[in-house]
């Protein structure tokens, strides 16, 4: 199995090959050569034993208070787990490596009493998650050791997989990669159609990550591991009693983007996107994630049937250099599925989902303003990160179209706190099945231009912003983010300070 070398390296290489290439030119393409060949792809398609069982995150335990609110315990504590190459030191919520999945319904009141157990201050942010942005778990609502944040909101958005990790300004990607992440579905009593539901059993959560090792620790400095983890193994087997199986699939790593499909080729059926079930059922061959997006997806298996679910080489929509350093070409075995020789059966799968959800993100023909934001380097529209700048102001309730383009020649994302947004556009087209739903977080390919619609509403909050970033872990880190601060009508943003941004949430 081939291994890949740091990336970081490469980056410097291929960006000092381009300002050389009106020079020597032999020389430059013998060198970009020889790398070419050293660095070649990672590949762990047909290596991998599928010797262990999938672990299934617990579902997290609850108590109601005197308030009526489900309230829900997570502790950010450091252990041990073996990332495949060994045991190294990671951390976890309530455990070692990632932690449990919360599930809450719409119209219930949660509170979360987050304890900071390590040694270090960080956050954690409940991405997708519509709610106050005091509550939000980005940079602004630091813990610091020792201490405990208590959030509180009402669930009030459609049926959904969203997940939780750390959102500290500048090490993201440190506590993401050291395994602080999770899941949280989110139920919908309203919407009635008949899906494979029972946890852990027809309905697997999937979090698919790539650490890598150092000397004992997590080596939170490398962007692409060499392996896949599921719910933190390596090479798991899932055994399957159902005709159906649904995988919550989701993609917690800090860099990689991901291209899932069978091994044979068979469909899945893609039911759900970031924001909930699509409008219908999208029988496809594959489904690409890159960090922090999610998909459902259904697979038929016959009685007896083994298949396995792999990442093959994504299509970043790069140029070619690009994709061979950030991924492009890698190809990985992630998870093995064992039918039974005896399948329980499973409903039909459903014509329509969801059929009026986009409806959530707003009205087309009812745009209150259009936003630009170009994506380039480290920055967004040529600024990067101020923790105490507005660079948006929304007023609560408008509808809004932010076109995004990505225009610096590298892979970027773009993610929005808070809301759900609708594709309305794909370079001027009609949005692809997959792009039909609900989205918080989209993969911008070099030269496209996504034309999203969301709208505002329940929160406003002048003291207190929301985020927008490249969901690209690193980089985020070094800047490629931007606050949108919603206000009402005639309101001004008026940041207060860092310290004073704390207090808004509760600590203890």
């Amino acid at each position: 199995m081939s291994r890949r070398r740091s990336r970081s390296f490469l980056s410097i290489f291929v960006r000092v090959v381009a300002v050389g290439v009106g020079g020597v030119n032999l020389l430059v393409a013998g060198l970009l050569g020889a790398v070419w060949l050293a660095f070649s792809p990672t590949d762990t398609v047909g290596d991998v034993a599928f010797d262990a069982e999938l672990t299934v995150p617990p579902l997290a335990e609850s108590t109601t208070d005197e308030q009526g609110r489900t309230v829900f315990d997570l502790t950010a504590q450091q252990g041990s787990h073996d990332l495949g190459e060994g045991t190294v030191e990671t951390w976890g919520f309530n455990g070692d490596y990632l932690g449990p999945t919360l599930r809450a319904e719409r119209g219930e009141e949660v509170l979360v009493r987050f304890h900071n157990e390590l040694s270090e201050t960080t956050t954690v942010h409940w991405h997708g998650m519509h709610l106050p942005a005091a509550m939000d778990g980005g940079p602004h609502q630091d813990v610091d050791p020792g201490e405990t944040w208590e959030p509180t909101w009402t669930i009030d958005q459609p049926a959904a997989t969203l997940w939780y990790h750390p959102h500290p300004h500048g090490e993201t990607q440190d506590h993401v990669s050291r395994g602080l992440a999770g899941m949280f579905i989110l139920d919908d009593p309203a919407q009635s159609v008949e899906l494979p539901s029972e946890y852990g059993v027809d309905d697997l959560p999937i979090i698919v990550t790539d650490p890598t090792s150092k000397r004992g620790q997590v080596d939170t400095d490398k962007e692409f591991g060499e392996r896949v983890l599921v719910n933190g193994i390596e090479g798991p087997y899932a055994e399957v009693r159902t005709e159906l199986v649904r995988l919550r699939l989701l993609n917690g790593s800090p860099m990689r983007v991901y291209e899932f499909s069978l091994d044979d080729g068979s469909p899945l059926v893609q039911i759900a996107s970031d924001g909930g079930l699509l409008p219908e059922p999208h029988e496809t061959t594959s489904v690409r994630l890159s960090p922090g997006e999610r998909a459902e997806v259904l697979v038929r298996l016959e009685p007896g049937e083994t298949r396995v679910l792999r990442s093959v080489d994504p299509d970043l929509g790069q140029n070619f250099i690009n994709e061979r350093f950030n991924g492009g070409e890698d190809r990985f075995d992630v998870l093995q599925l064992r039918a039974a020789d005896q399948l329980a059966d499973s409903p039909d799968v459903p014509e329509e989902l969801a059929p009026g959800i986009v409806e959530h993100a707003g009205a087309p023909d009812a745009v209150d303003r259009t936003r630009e934001f170009r994506l380039s380097g480290r920055s967004i529209n040529g600024a990067q990160m101020r923790m105490e700048h507005a660079d948006e102001v929304v007023t609560l309730g408008d509808t809004e179209v932010w076109e995004v383009v990505n225009t610096g020649g590298e892979v970027h994302s773009f993610h929005v706190h808070d809301v759900q947004f609708r594709v309305l556009s794909v370079d001027g087209r009609e949005p692809p099945p997959e792009l039909s739903g609900l989205k918080d977080t989209i993969l911008a390919e070099d030269g496209v231009t996504y034309r999203l619609l969301m709208t505002f509403t329940d929160y406003a909050d002048p003291t207190m912003p929301y985020m927008y970033h490249c969901h690209l872990l690193s980089h985020e880190d070094r800047g490629m983010m931007g606050q949108f601060v919603v206000v009402e009508e005639g309101d001004e943003p008026a940041l207060a300070n860092h310290a004073e941004h704390r207090a808004h949430g509760s600590h203890g």
